[in-house]
């Protein structure tokens, strides 16, 4: 049985080619009285609707907005653009939705939306037939916005690029043909179009290790590609870089927005540009402007089979791919804004409104508008945009910007929101990794750990907690720090107190994290007090003053080598600490060799040297900072994949089926003279040493041993067995914790910068040869030999270094914590049986050898963290 024609029965909007040549258009607008489907054809060229259309003349008595509603098609040529517009009445509204069909229709094809209806700005109706409109749902975009009167509904002038005009005033009668971007159609019927993709990778949430990157900005001043891929997804796409970034471990690519993106009218006027990409101005079309220039004069269907094929190139390298997204706001901004899409199509409907002021919009995102996720079309439009980027393109993943407003009911937000529903009920989406900013600026809008299952949530309470216990508390307030071993203890173990909301939920919800695009990098963390924001353009006012930043003695760079030092073990303190806590760590991409942005912590304006990735430290023959914090996250990275301690989906101390706090005898709490620590030391936010232990079921221990203070201290390590680093932020310095009552001088590669003399000995197609025939789970060719951290008890052994002695046998130690509540560090009530249980656990443990070795004492460097293994694993159920 032949279909019937899809515009009769269509319920989802958007251009559909049929197989008579034509297409269907479907657009939604609940409150227009018109809307045409406008096609644009070059002068120079025949028009494929010359027999339909009916020809409108300049000089007619009748202006052209109204003389079309005179005929089903009609024609008329704009002489100034060289182009000829062919209008087609839609019929409508059908339960809100316009249909026509387009007996001709091409790959290609531009066209664009005009919508007529009543202009009534002090109830937020502005419809405009002067103004084209984008299709919400086109899949490609030709053009951009030119900062001009006619880009408004209302009257206005531009001097000196500001805009002057009045929003609730006249209707501007200007057409904004040719100074705004218009739709391009892509057929999209290929039956065979999915045919050779990749598998995708689908790393578990327990083993991600999440990088958030800028396609720009992370390969525009990369020395390995030509100058043609430099700033693309092509770029990001090259065998050198996906050889780099498996060098480096990582597991997941977050990719800052790349949906077609408009800059804000606030930057237009300072001549300033959105180089984050937060300004979206097309929910189906790709940022073009990342594409490579053959792949733009190509047009739109070349620039969206570039990210196509960026994303089968990561999955071949073995990554996920996560999609930055923003449906909380869209580029029109405020009431003052321009006209883009969804204004003039439907502003009631696709926008929130003040209740008691239907002519203002509601702002809960700080850009001007809000999209209205209480309509159940802004919820159906996303959630198709969505699975529309899943599907075809082939992410993996979603984070949402903002998340907070996309689950508002009538303002208040509610982890039972329809979108959060659609999102957990769809049998695409539900099934990939997503991921919550979950605040915005709106009332209440903090609500970290609220959004429930199976999202993942940036996790503030960790950046803040960590970045305070390294930075702010030792350098400005030493001996009266904030954050004590309580709140580290509680992020170490995952955050239960934020994400254990429900049973099933585990630590992996908590994305973890010390820094990000927005904000400091983790090497300025350590090198600004204060921002230095002033070439944003506006006095420095922008951006956080709460950074929880220092400078060590001296604001910005510096040649004294102790600063520097200091800046360091401070870096690889805090990306230790995010590595090596129970979560999801996301990383930040340049953090791994101690990127600056010259200090500013807002550089979302800034497409320049500020915000690209500085590469040049592989330019150097000797080993440097970066190579040496690089090779020390790597190692780090590579040691947490393979420990399986790391990958569990639980809390160590998590909720019962009946909601009740379950304990777990897998993590043991030590102060440095070996005793648990009492009530007293977990309330002393002064408590800045000591040791962490998991238990494991069936493979070696693990020891985190935390050294927050001045000066080198001994830690008396558990009694019932030895142990061996396996890695400390102090390594890269040389120096790491030893036995007895001095550090040990690590042992080192020779002093040469292994990566430019990859680089300059091999060409790049050699290099992508060895990377090709490379195990999944090696990291890299490149990748210099490091001894793998094992799990498995006959492979410890391979891991004991030199200057380890066998330790001797004394008495065991019970290493439970006694806390003061059922929190995410595994404590329970103090006067209850948690002690004689934890003791209990502990001499369970320690039953596995008969002979008890005496308690070994390691000298640990001064503010640092450090990872260690047990060397003799034991065979035991936990």
């Amino acid at each position: 049985m032949k279909n019937p024609p899809l515009h009769r029965y269509a319920t989802r909007p958007g251009l559909y080619f049929t197989d008579d040549g034509g297409a269907d258009a479907v657009v939604r607008s609940e409150t227009a009285d018109h809307i045409w489907l406008c096609v644009y054809e070059p002068i120079d060229r025949p028009s494929a609707f010359y027999n339909e259309a009916v020809r409108l003349f300049k000089g007619s008595p009748v202006p052209w907005t109204q003389e079309v509603r005179l005929f089903p098609v009609c024609s008329r040529i704009i002489e100034s653009l060289y182009v000829r517009e062919t209008l087609f009445a839609m019929s409508g509204p059908n339960y809100g939705l316009w249909y026509v069909h387009l007996p001709k229709a091409w790959d290609g094809m531009r066209y664009a939306y005009r919508v007529d209806g009543p202009w009534n700005p002090t109830h937020d109706v502005r419809f405009n037939p002067y103004k084209i409109l984008l299709d919400p749902y086109g899949k490609g975009i030709d053009g951009n916005m030119k900062l001009d009167p006619s880009a408004f509904s209302y009257a206005c002038d531009i001097d000196n690029g500001i805009v002057h005009g009045q929003p609730d005033g006249e209707m501007s009668t200007l057409d904004s043909l040719g100074s705004m971007p218009v739709s391009v159609a892509i057929d999209d019927r290929d039956t065979n179009k999915h045919e050779g993709e990749p598998s995708h990778p689908h790393v578990p949430w327990s083993k991600t290790v999440i990088y958030e990157l800028h396609v720009k900005g992370f390969t525009a001043n990369a020395p390995w590609l030509p100058q043609e891929l430099r700033g693309t997804y092509a770029g990001l796409a090259h065998p050198a870089t996906l050889s780099y970034l498996q060098t480096l471990g990582v597991t997941s690519i977050e990719l800052l927005p790349i949906q077609a993106k408009q800059d804000e009218l606030f930057l237009q006027q300072r001549g300033r540009h959105n180089y984050w990409g937060y300004s979206t101005l097309g929910y189906f079309s790709p940022e073009p402007s990342y594409a490579t220039e053959a792949a733009q004069r190509s047009g739109p269907r070349a620039v969206r089979q570039e990210v196509i094929d960026m994303v089968r190139a990561l999955h071949e390298a073995g990554f996920e791919v996560i999609m930055d997204v923003v449906y909380n706001h869209t580029c029109e901004g405020g009431i003052d804004g321009p006209t883009v899409c969804w204004r003039g199509l439907d502003e009631l409907s696709y926008y929130r409104h003040q209740h008691n002021n239907p002519g203002r919009l509601e702002d809960t995102t700080g850009c001007g508008n809000t999209l209205d996720f209480t309509n159940t079309h802004v919820i159906t439009f996303a959630i198709d945009s969505l699975r529309y980027w899943a599907k075809r393109i082939g992410v993996d993943g979603f984070r949402f910007d903002l998340a907070a407003s996309l689950a508002r009911l009538d303002g208040d937000f509610t982890k039972h929101h329809p979108f959060l529903y659609a999102l957990r009920s769809d049998m695409l989406l539900g099934n990939l990794k997503l991921i919550m900013e979950p605040w915005d600026v709106g009332y209440q809008g903090w609500r970290t750990g609220q959004f429930g299952m199976p999202f993942g949530e940036w996790n503030d309470a960790f950046r803040n907690a960590v970045r305070q216990f390294w930075l702010t508390d030792p350098v400005e307030r030493p001996g009266n720090g904030e954050t004590g071993m309580q709140e580290m203890a509680t992020r170490l173990c995952g955050s239960a107190d934020l994400f254990a909301t429900e049973p099933g939920r585990g630590a992996p919800s908590s994305i973890n994290f010390i820094s990000c695009h927005d904000g400091f990098t983790t090497a300025d963390l350590t090198a600004y007090a204060r921002k230095h924001n002033e070439d944003n353009g506006e006095d420095n006012n922008d951006g956080s003053n709460v950074n929880y930043s220092v400078n060590f003695g001296h604001e910005g760079p510096s040649d004294d080598p102790a600063i520097n030092q200091h800046r360091e073990r401070a870096t690889l303190n805090l990306l230790g600490t995010l590595l090596l806590s129970l979560g999801t760590p996301m990383l930040q991409a340049g953090d791994e060799f101690g990127n600056s942005q010259q200090g500013n912590n807002n550089a979302y304006c800034q497409d320049n040297d500020i915000t690209w990735l500085q590469w040049d430290w592989m330019d150097s023959t000797g080993k440097n900072s970066q190579l040496r914090i690089f090779e020390s996250v790597s190692r780090l990275i590579s040691a947490r994949k393979s420990l399986s301690l790391f990958h569990t989906e639980d809390f160590y101390t998590r909720l019962t089926q009946i909601g009740l706090f379950k304990q777990s005898s897998r993590v043991q709490w030590f102060l440095p003279d070996g005793n648990a620590p009492v009530d007293r030391d977990w309330s002393n936010p002064t408590t800045r040493r000591f040791a962490m232990r998991l238990i494991a079921r069936n493979s070696a221990d693990l020891l985190i041993i935390i050294n927050g203070d001045a000066g080198d201290r001994s830690f008396r390590l558990p009694a019932d067995s030895s142990w061996q680093t396996v890695w400390s932020s102090a390594q890269a310095e040389g120096i790491e914790p030893a036995p007895g009552t001095k550090v040990s001088v690590a042992q080192h590669s020779p002093d040469m910068n292994w990566m430019a003399m990859r680089l300059t000995r091999h060409p790049l197609s050699d290099v992508i040869a060895q990377v090709q025939n490379t195990p999944h789970d090696s990291t890299s060719v490149m990748t210099p030999p490091v001894p793998s951290v094992i799990a498995q008890a006959d492979a410890a052994e391979q891991l004991r270094a030199p200057h380890q002695g066998v330790p001797a046998d004394a008495r065991a130690q019970t290493g439970a914590m006694a806390g003061t509540s059922a929190d995410a560090t595994g404590n329970t009530a103090p006067g209850t049986s948690s002690r004689n249980t934890a003791k209990s656990a502990t001499q369970h443990h320690n039953n596995h050898d008969d002979a008890k070795p005496e308690q070994e004492s390691w000298m640990v460097p001064e503010y640092s963290i450090t990872l260690m293994q047990q060397i003799k694993p034991k065979n035991q159920a936990d």
